[in-house]
């Protein structure tokens, strides 16, 4: 098979999307319409990826200068798709075959795509197709007699007849690229939108006896675009559809499918389960037998096996990742950052939150507690209102709490500082000093009562 570039049309300015953002950076699954594309084109093995920009051309080129093989080429003025392709073939090589793509048709399949590789397998301009009932906007398929290919109409040049046609191009064609760049030098722009159509093509290989091979799906989705915020909103739930039962099909127990959104990617072990209204973003790793509550947010984490995650948690490890060992209890309500490593068996409850901290086997903080930039040894039982101080205005700071430590209610450990191991700190208690292992460390000022003390009284107006 020849070589493959991939040119994707991505200029257009989206006027419908009422938004100041180019159209193909809008967000489905968590990435924009013209990743996703970018994406399948890599699974079809692109030698490279060519992006025609135009509208907000700064934005969608600042968006892709992390990716190696794409290259971007401007199209001022937007003057059709015929035009767009003219300003890409100067950088295509005549050795390969032209994939076209949209960069607002985000969920085209790299199956789909490589069946129509097959189709034009180097030498024939083949086309993806759709037959639909509501063709209403798109261009329209024209065949002979005989059911060869003869010509694509836009819909503002097609006759009464033609409109009648319910077998539409979807905008993606694969092309031999020396045969793209002659027939693109015979375009004109002699039609209802005066635009230099890239369809014209057709007419141009059935002129020079190239055969014309169309590919037909079934799928709409695969070919939708998106041109305003409700067919966006309609991809997003059909892409989510797809996530879910892909889940299912692995096994992955999912409490209501139509109640479950995936934005990045999720690899799940075996007995997995997942309840309502769960978000799932970057890279996040299930163990066997993990079980997600309902209205949990889970972004960059590893999470082990049996490790139960309550209703309403909120875990985002961002860049540095959430790690979290085998049989733990996480929340309700509870909030792990980036950074926070937890051991096997460890439990952070309601209203606690964990950052850039580590919590050895069987450690608990069950309520209402803050672990910032912390060590926590095994066994360590962290309670109710404590904080670690780990920041002085200027610096962070780390606390180190050794095994078997007890942290009573309500206490501040102030960075740095070491609790050595199996000591107790006493309730209300604010440490400033390193404490020795098994000892009661008490700091706080005495208690005092003062008998009869007669309260305030409302002052009268």
């Amino acid at each position: 098979m020849a070589f493959v570039d991939v040119v994707v049309m991505a200029a257009g300015k989206g006027t419908r999307m009422k938004s100041s953002m180019p159209k193909v950076l809008h967000r489905l699954g968590g990435r924009a319409l013209l990743q996703h594309v970018i994406d399948t084109a890599s699974q079809v093995h692109a030698r490279r990826v060519v992006v025609i920009t135009g509208h907000g051309a700064e934005q969608v080129e600042a968006s892709l200068k992390h990716i190696d093989h794409v290259q971007c080429v401007r199209q001022m003025p937007q003057l059709g798709t015929g035009h767009a392709m003219q300003q890409a073939v100067p950088v295509l090589a005549d050795d390969g075959v032209t994939l076209v793509l949209s960069g607002d048709v985000p969920l085209i399949q790299a199956d789909t795509l490589n069946a129509l590789l097959a189709l034009c397998d180097g030498q024939h301009l083949a086309l993806l197709t759709l037959q639909t009932p509501k063709p209403t906007g798109y261009g329209r398929l024209v065949r002979n007699p005989q059911g060869q290919v003869q010509a694509i109409v836009e819909e503002k040049d097609a006759t009464p007849e033609q409109r009648l046609i319910q077998e539409i191009y979807s905008g993606i064609m694969a092309v031999p690229t020396r045969l793209l760049r002659a027939w693109l030098s015979r375009l004109d722009n002699h039609n209802a939108q005066k635009e230099y159509y890239l369809t014209d093509v057709v007419k141009f290989a059935v002129a020079d006896a190239c055969q014309v091979q169309a590919h037909c799906i079934p799928d709409a989705w695969q070919v939708e675009g998106v041109n305003n915020p409700v067919q966006l909103a309609a991809l997003e739930r059909a892409y989510q559809q797809q996530q879910a039962q892909r889940l299912m099909l692995e096994g992955v127990r999912l409490a209501d499918p139509a109640r479950f959104d995936l934005r990045g990617r999720l690899s799940c072990g075996q007995d997995v389960e997942i309840d309502v209204n769960c978000i799932f973003e970057g890279v996040v790793s299930l163990g066997d037998g993990v079980r997600i509550g309902p209205n949990c947010l889970i972004a960059n984490a590893d999470i082990g096996a049996g490790t139960v995650v309550q209703a309403f948690t909120h875990i985002d490890g961002e860049t540095t990742g959430v790690t979290i060992g085998r049989d733990s209890r996480i929340g309700p309500f509870a909030r792990l950052r980036p950074g926070a490593e937890l051991g096997a068996e460890v439990h952070i409850g309601n209203f606690v939150e964990v950052k850039n901290s580590t919590l050895a086997k069987g450690a608990k903080a069950n309520h209402l507690a803050y672990l910032g930039d912390a060590t926590v040894g095994e066994r360590v039982n962290y309670g109710a209102g404590s904080i670690t101080a780990n920041y002085d205005g200027a610096n962070k700071h780390r606390t180190i709490i050794e095994a078997g430590v007890h942290v009573g209610s309500n206490s501040v450990l102030v960075a740095p500082v070491t609790i050595g191991a199996g000591g107790t700190i006493a309730g209300g208690s604010t440490i400033t000093k390193d404490t020795p292992a098994g000892a009661l460390t008490v700091a706080r000022a005495k208690q005092t009562s003062i008998a009869n003390w007669p309260r305030p009284l409302k002052t009268k107006k």
